[in-house]
């Protein structure tokens, strides 16, 4: 059964010194003023108990009341809502269709080229970065542990993350008919139906941990592929324009609308996005078994990737484990229980980029050759990973 909550969680800030040593490095970051507090912290706190109403509305459509049936939801996503569909599909279609007038295509198209740019390196600091950083906190990864995405799953669900990403960043990826725009609709709902399941289990921690998928937890995760992308791919020694760091986080503010964020908490701006997601760290419960679970299936991926001899996959490791040592501060990998490495595979990549990026970047034609580079290194990670078959999304229910 659902259950109505009145408290904020107490998970939120469990992490005591712990989480504020975690948020202290983007608080810095963000600058003056960075501190939420009062009306705008409750509101923050609040997050933990709002779901995605739009999603669940149309979740007990399906499941409750079958007014409306996957198929016809998958049709629509497709091609559009036919004429006479149930008026819960075309609600929720409507809601998705009205973009905000905040949306800006040039700014869509030239954020999402800017993203490929950064190239092979930016998966890395999907991985190693975004997600390996965001399972350090456990309060968040019950939804995952749940649906059994853990262990020989964790290839494929990295995966689904990157064709996801790599459809957004794709031109043309987030208009109507783009893929980009499909899969963050297809994830939101799919997110919607995950919710609905754990909301009904008998033994969801409601008092410790909220909602299962909550506004909170969202607005940390959209900001870990805008805000902290960013500065992983800078302190990589990649050079982001100032105007290419503006449309990446226009991008990502439309795709995290488009999956649900709260209007309120996107990432606008870096500064918008730092300060959001340093007080979503400050925030942050402890590390837990899950985080150790997660880690060790996410450092050993390529274990399970196809097709590679075992001299490579005891590279891959440790090529793994040195890009994660550096993007988590070191003391980071404490969280996750892996161990850390010395910097050799960063300080590599920090010399390739400065050349390229810094040096070859600002010459005639530099960018085009960055995308070229960009576009085969992208192509020779798919190529190694998926055994040139990216995993498909899992598929709504």
């Amino acid at each position: 059964m659902t259950a109505t909550l009145n408290a904020v969680p107490t998970r939120y800030a469990a992490g005591g010194a712990w989480s504020e040593r975690f948020a202290r490095p983007m608080l810095q970051l963000a600058g003056p003023g960075a501190r939420m507090t009062g009306a705008e912290l409750d509101d923050l706190k609040a997050g933990l108990l709002r779901r995605d109403e739009l999603g669940d509305t149309f979740v007990r459509a399906v499941r409750e009341d079958h007014a409306v049936t996957m198929p016809a939801f998958r049709e629509a996503l497709a091609s559009g809502v036919p004429a006479g569909a149930p008026a819960p599909l075309g609600t929720l279609f409507a809601a998705l269709e009205n973009r905000p007038d905040w949306v800006d295509d040039a700014l869509l198209e030239r954020g999402a080229a800017a993203a490929r740019r950064i190239g092979g390196d930016g998966f890395d600091i999907l991985a190693f970065g975004s997600l390996l950083g965001g399972y350090r906190s456990g309060g968040a990864l019950q939804p995952l542990v749940r649906t059994g995405r853990i262990g020989d799953e964790t290839l494929k669900r990295v995966g689904e993350t990157g064709q996801w990403w790599l459809a957004c960043t794709a031109p043309g990826g987030m208009q109507r008919d783009g893929d980009g725009w499909k899969l963050s609709v297809h994830v939101r709902v799919m997110h919607a139906f995950v919710n609905y399941q754990l909301e009904r289990a008998d033994d969801w921690d409601w008092e410790f941990r909220g909602v299962p998928i909550n506004q909170f937890d969202r607005a940390g995760t959209i900001g870990s592929f805008s805000t902290s992308y960013l500065l992983q791919a800078r302190a990589l020694g990649i050079r982001v324009p100032a105007a290419d760091a503006a449309a990446i986080m226009h991008l990502w503010s439309y795709v995290g609308w488009l999956m649900g964020v709260d209007e309120r908490w996107l990432p606008r701006t870096e500064r918008i996005g730092r300060r959001v997601l340093g007080n979503v760290i400050a925030g942050f419960s402890g590390p837990e078994e899950s985080s150790r679970q997660l880690g060790a299936g996410l450092i050993g991926m390529h274990d399970r990737a196809p097709g590679i001899s075992g001299v490579r996959r005891v590279y891959e490791r440790e090529r793994s484990l040195s890009m994660a040592t550096f993007l988590n501060l070191g003391h980071g990998m404490h969280d996750v229980g892996q161990p850390m490495r010395p910097p050799w595979y960063p300080a590599y990549r920090i010399a390739s980029n400065v050349l390229w990026t810094q040096l070859v970047g600002r010459l005639p034609g530099g960018t085009a050759r960055l995308d070229r580079r960009a576009a085969h290194a992208l192509t020779r990670m798919e190529r190694f990973q998926y055994a040139g078959q990216r995993p498909p999304i899992a598929p709504v229910e």
